[in-house]
């Protein structure tokens, strides 16, 4: 198939990764874009969210589809809403979102360039689409095998306080 081909991705067919407590669904890779952007459509139960963080050398957007979210900076707390969009600029601050809603919170992730696809399949474990993983703590090993990973593909994870 040529790279100039439309081509549809059926969410069926789209494998669902655990990293902490939520789902990730990656709806656009990182080889079916040349390398060039990525779309991962994110389930973050209640009290969930990802460990701050920063990636340098790409940009994030969000799109709330369900719920709420805060998103958190050093500077600052920032709600955001079903139907907010919320962009992290090109090496922006560290950040990390929480669902503050008491339902899940579905969020597309939109990646440009990719490599945060990249991180999520080496990092994270499959489970059944449509589900929410078990919310067991991570082990001293799975974290430092996720810091790795983490800055194999640009990446600096901060601890979950940090921006406390």
């Amino acid at each position: 198939m040529s790279s100039k081909e439309i081509r549809i991705t059926n969410k069926q067919a789209v494998e669902t990764i655990a990293i902490g407590a939520s789902a990730y669904n990656i709806l656009l890779n990182s080889q079916r874009s040349e390398g060039r952007l990525a779309i991962i459509e994110m389930l973050v139960p209640p009290n969930a969210g990802p460990v701050p963080h920063e990636h340098k050398g790409f940009q994030e957007c969000f799109y709330i589809l369900e719920g709420e979210v805060e998103m958190i900076t050093k500077e600052n707390r920032i709600p955001a809403k079903q139907g907010d969009l919320v962009h992290i600029p090109l090496d922006g601050p560290v950040h990390c979102f929480k669902n503050t809603a008491s339902v899940n919170a579905r969020l597309l992730c939109i990646v440009a360039p990719s490599g945060l696809d990249l991180f999520f399949e080496e990092a994270g474990r499959k489970i059944p689409s449509g589900t929410l993983p078990d919310p067991i703590p991570p082990t001293p090993e799975q974290i430092a095998f996720a810091n790795q990973t983490a800055e194999k593909y640009g990446q600096k994870l901060y601890p979950k306080d940090y921006l406390d």
